[in-house]
């Protein structure tokens, strides 16, 4: 199924180092749109049913060795039936040179013709795992992304209530800022999210009563990170005296964000409390859950073994 985003065969062609061949006219900017690749073993057979001509095509050494026990006109029969579809790409693998036959057919129909040093399964597993990310499903989030002690904490709340003032603080205290006022968030996998920014805005942050400062002029590029996976989601929310705060965190709570689930916790904002320590607490505290350790289960369980031991005490 085709994404509705896309990525320029270019990018891909620069990213995986490959080898062009022969390209076809705009190959650079062909827009490649599905996730999936095929090897055309059966195509090259005459098999065209169910044929996904629109997936890159990845040519391998089994592919190769039945080509090279055809005759040059069977080969060229195979080829010609094969980019008389309008391919994206053939990519040939392991460095192998490419049939006299395919060469022809490939300027016969206008097609492109790459070319990588990679092993085929290798090729195709890294390939895959690009193309995920870059069509994957992705929305935008106000707010801002950090990343603490290894851990991608997005920062949510009303506008005013200290977001970006908390990120500058982390930084200043070591950790890395991915995004300020606008996250775009991508899904990369069944239950991984991956956050960036915008590329007008990336590494900028807007501090009320400064303006906007560059954090990796002023801080260094050890300050900021292109992109970072969500680990758990922080809401800022100005301190209500009759609202009732989770005084032992037991109570786990989520936020869905393209039906990924990500922990989240609730933080009142009022004069005198340190946000960037409470943050840096959190995001160690969520490291040590998905450890397996849970302080406030621990808690309870010791208060409960207490009082289990008082009460026998009492009724020997």
């Amino acid at each position: 199924m085709d994404s509705p985003y896309s990525v320029p065969l270019g990018k891909l062609i620069e990213e995986f180092n490959m080898e062009v061949l022969r390209g076809a006219s705009g190959y650079q900017e062909r827009p490649i749109r599905t996730v999936d690749v095929n090897r055309p073993g059966l195509q090259l057979t005459g098999f065209f049913d169910y044929f996904g001509h629109k997936r890159l095509q990845i040519l391998g050494r089994v592919e190769n060795t039945y080509l090279a026990g055809l005759t040059a006109e069977q080969r060229r029969e195979s080829f010609e039936k094969l980019f008389h579809y309008d391919i994206p790409a053939l990519i040939i693998s392991r460095g192998m040179e490419p049939f006299a036959e395919c060469m022809e057919m490939a300027e016969k129909y206008d097609r492109t013709i790459l070319r990588t040093q990679e092993a085929t399964s290798a090729f195709m597993s890294g390939i895959i795992a690009a193309l995920s990310v870059y069509l994957s499903p992705r929305i935008t989030r106000h707010g801002v992304l950090v990343e603490v002690y290894g851990e991608g904490v997005m920062l949510l709340g009303e506008s005013g209530v200290g977001k970006s003032e908390t990120a500058i603080e982390l930084v200043k205290r070591g950790h890395r800022l991915i995004a300020d006022d606008a996250v775009e968030i991508k899904k990369a996998g069944n239950k991984r999210l991956v956050g960036s920014a915008p590329e007008l805005i990336r590494h900028y942050i807007e501090l009320r009563g400064i303006g906007v400062v560059d954090v990796r002029r002023l801080f260094g590029m050890s300050a900021v990170k292109d992109d970072a996976d969500i680990d758990m989601v922080i809401n800022l929310e100005q301190w209500k005296d009759n609202a009732m705060y989770d005084r032992l965190g037991l109570e786990s709570l989520y936020t869905t964000i393209l039906d990924v689930q990500v922990p989240t916790l609730t933080v009142p904002v009022k004069p005198g409390r340190n946000l960037a320590v409470i943050v840096e607490v959190a995001a160690m505290n969520n490291r040590n859950k998905k450890m397996g350790y849970n302080a406030a289960m621990e808690f309870t369980r010791q208060i409960n073994e207490h009082f289990d031991q008082a009460m026998s005490q009492q009724n020997p």
